[in-house]
């Protein structure tokens, strides 16, 4: 019978960064990796001998946040595209002026309000009735 076995690797590397008898606890420090898109890949295999794979993929970000304003991923673009670029770090001092990247209310937001004030308006002018005092003035009365 085999010692079963864990062994952690990055990216296509050939030599795991880890391996360990299960359970595993690991720590896989991030700053040595570049800014991008990583696979953390993890071999194993049980008492029996039987072997298996499992691959997860991950983004690493040390660096500074980007965000970017005028243009989302995927966008089909035509002529001039104005962007606006900001970037943040934890250990820069705040800026009021950099505090948030400006970018339109999303369609979902409208229509929700739009769908508050119809149902206010509705709501007023179904319920409301004057007061007493100027419910038989020549406004308010009724037709009767």
């Amino acid at each position: 019978m085999a010692e079963p076995r864990v062994r952690v690797f990055i990216d296509d590397q050939e030599q795991p960064v880890r391996e360990h008898t299960p359970p595993a606890d690991l720590t896989i420090d991030s700053r040595s990796l570049a800014d991008g898109e990583h696979r953390l890949r993890i071999e194993a295999n049980d008492s029996a001998g039987q072997f298996g794979v499992r691959i997860m993929p991950f983004v690493v970000r040390n660096g500074p946040g980007i965000t970017v304003s005028g243009l989302s991923d995927g966008a089909t673009v035509h002529g001039a595209v104005s962007l606006q670029v900001n970037v943040f770090s934890a250990t820069e001092p705040f800026e009021v002026g950099r505090a948030e990247s400006r970018s339109p209310a999303p369609l979902w937001i409208w229509v929700l309000g739009l769908v508050i004030a119809a149902w206010s308006a509705w709501y007023l002018a179904g319920n409301w009735s004057p007061p007493d005092s100027f419910a038989k003035t020549p406004t308010y009365a009724r037709a009767g």
